[in-house]
């Protein structure tokens, strides 16, 4: 079968092929660059707990690079307003993004799956009932061909261009002065956002530690205008490190400077039939500690899993259809939730009208972003998603299309691990069976439910994998529970109900007509219902020069 051809080898395209090799999906990534990685520790990201557990799953057994805040602090003048202590499995993971494409790149070299080709600018591309074509800018004019192509190829998207696809929005929402330093400050291991600093010249600066002593400040400027010199931010280096160490003349090493400036734009449609947008190809947002990557990341968790699943035709259109319905709505609440927010944080005299308690509610809300909770941060919900299926009294404290509680599970083979680590591949059903984590598995394959479960989710219409746990909250014993591959609880079950079970699987599987597929086991897993061409290609997602021309009309997809 054709690979998917990815554009863009940013950290969101190299993220998409590594989820899809953990499908077993070849992919071909198309990028304009040269491969080349430069340092540049003024440009990170901050990941959530989703994102973070989503990497460390994609370049195991590698770990996660970049530094965990044990601890954030909100700031005015001298008072801290708000402190909070995080744990090890809730700490934001603050890394460098050109180490998180390094990364990404080593693990893309041991997968096998992946194929990295630089110098390759995507000009044109044409989509059919059954595959994708596009051509590359080069001497020889080549064509690539895939059975899906996805665009991740960042804010200026080649792809989103020739698809068509407006881009519209607001430029320059917030500007940041950003500078990389090799400093001793006294909040190893933390983060801190400060607002009006004793003896500065008030304003807001935000410092988030990196690893091996480099911490990233970003003083906020004027949403236009004002030019940053290097001399004007020097100043503003030198009059910050001397409020918060109390030197007047504070040793620091200066790696890296520049000026973030964020935007907000939507991308108008995210799918067009086999292509797709991801990443800042489809969005574009940074306001109030608002993450692009960690945007980005979600993206490819929701997107990766429908690909593999579409690819095999265990998937129907409405499972590509609900990447854009599930990730765009997340999305828009993003950015509705950031205009909704900017003028109250900006504008004291609005937000004392609005917000009782001044300056600190005001406080609280500008860090939400930043901490990964409310709506400007926390991981999104789908259950308004048609993949979603209505609560069936399985009493669980978790509702469909919200995030699954990260459980231990026992597998069959009787290996355990939690529930995250075992996410991005198949789809889990996970039986609530208190006893048996202290039975050896032989014990209980065979006893009760078992049997029966694991011949429902053998004739499952789409791949699943079968676990039990002790316990889940809210759980009563026998509920079953579907998870999706990204993590977000699909159904709960009172009991093992073969033909419910099939039906849950496949209105999963997008097809709105679930209960019938659910009856008839719906398509083999090996059939091409949906996937690309089987025949034979000698060198996979290429085509030789010469057919080049057969590939025309820009945009036509």
């Amino acid at each position: 079968m054709e690979p998917v051809i990815i554009v863009g080898a940013g950290p969101v395209g190299l993220a998409l092929a590594l989820s899809l090799a953990r499908h077993e999906v070849p992919t071909v990534v198309l990028d304009a660059g040269d491969g080349r990685i430069t340092p540049r520790p003024a440009r990170s990201c901050v990941l959530r707990p989703d994102t973070a557990a989503l990497v460390q799953r994609l370049i195991a057994p590698e770990p996660l690079p970049g530094a965990r805040w044990m601890v954030w602090r909100t700031l005015r003048r001298g008072q801290v307003l708000e402190q909070r202590d995080f744990t090890p499995a809730d700490a934001p993971l603050h890394v460098p993004e050109h180490t998180l494409r390094k990364a990404f790149r080593a693990a893309a070299g041991r997968t096998g799956l992946v194929r990295i080709v630089d110098h390759s600018k995507v000009v044109e591309l044409e989509a059919y009932e059954d595959g994708v074509r596009a051509r590359t800018k080069g001497e020889q004019g080549e064509v690539w061909r895939g059975s899906h192509l996805v665009g991740c190829d960042g804010i200026r998207s080649t792809v989103r261009k020739l698809l068509g696809t407006r881009f519209p929005g607001r430029t320059a929402v917030e500007r940041h002065a950003v500078a990389a330093l090799r400093v001793a400050l006294p909040w190893p291991e933390e983060a801190l956002l400060h607002r009006e600093m004793p003896g500065g010249k008030g304003g807001e600066v935000c410092a988030r530690a990196l690893p091996s002593g480099v911490w990233r400040l970003d003083w906020l400027l004027p949403a236009r205008g004002e030019l940053v010199t290097p001399d004007a931010l020097l100043e503003r280096i030198q009059e910050t490190l001397a409020a918060w160490t109390g030197e007047q003349d504070p040793a620091y090493e200066l790696l890296d400077t520049g000026v973030h400036t964020a935007h907000q734009r939507l991308a108008r449609q995210w799918r067009r039939g086999r292509v797709l947008l991801a990443g800042d190809a489809a969005h574009l947002l940074g306001a109030l500690g608002t993450q692009a990557v960690d945007e980005g990341l979600r993206d490819v968790d929701n997107l990766a899993w429908k690909l593999a699943l579409h690819r095999l035709g265990a998937g129907d259109e409405g499972l590509l259809d609900s990447y854009e319905q599930e990730r765009r709505g997340a999305v828009v609440a993003r950015l509705r939730a950031v205009d909704q927010a900017l003028p109250l944080v900006r504008n004291a005299g609005a937000l004392r009208t609005l917000l009782p308690g001044g300056a600190r509610s005001r406080l609280t809300l500008l860090t939400d972003g930043h901490l990964g909770r409310g709506t400007l941060g926390a991981a999104p919900e789908h259950r308004g998603s048609p993949l979603t299926t209505a609560p069936l009294g399985g009493g669980v404290a978790t509702e469909p299309g919200e995030r699954a509680e990260d459980i231990p599970l026992t597998a069959l083979d009787g290996t355990r691990q939690a529930l995250s680590e075992r996410l991005g591949a198949r789809l889990l059903v996970v039986l609530v069976a208190p006893g048996t984590a202290v039975w050896d598995s032989r014990h209980w394959l065979n006893a009760g439910v078992m049997p029966e479960l694991a011949a429902a989710v053998r004739a499952l219409p789409a791949p699943a994998e079968l676990f039990v746990t002790e316990s889940y909250p809210g759980a009563a014993a026998h509920t079953v529970l579907v998870v999706r591959p990204d993590g977000y609880l699909a159904a709960a079950l009172p009991g093992v109900h073969r033909e419910e079970l099939g039906r849950v699987v496949a209105t999963l599987a997008g097809w709105a007509d679930g209960r019938d597929r659910a009856s008839d086991g719906g398509p083999p897993a090996g059939s091409s219902r949906g996937g690309g061409a089987t025949d034979p290609d000698p060198a996979p997602g290429r085509e030789p020069a010469e057919d080049g021309a057969r590939v025309a009309g820009q945009g036509t997809a």
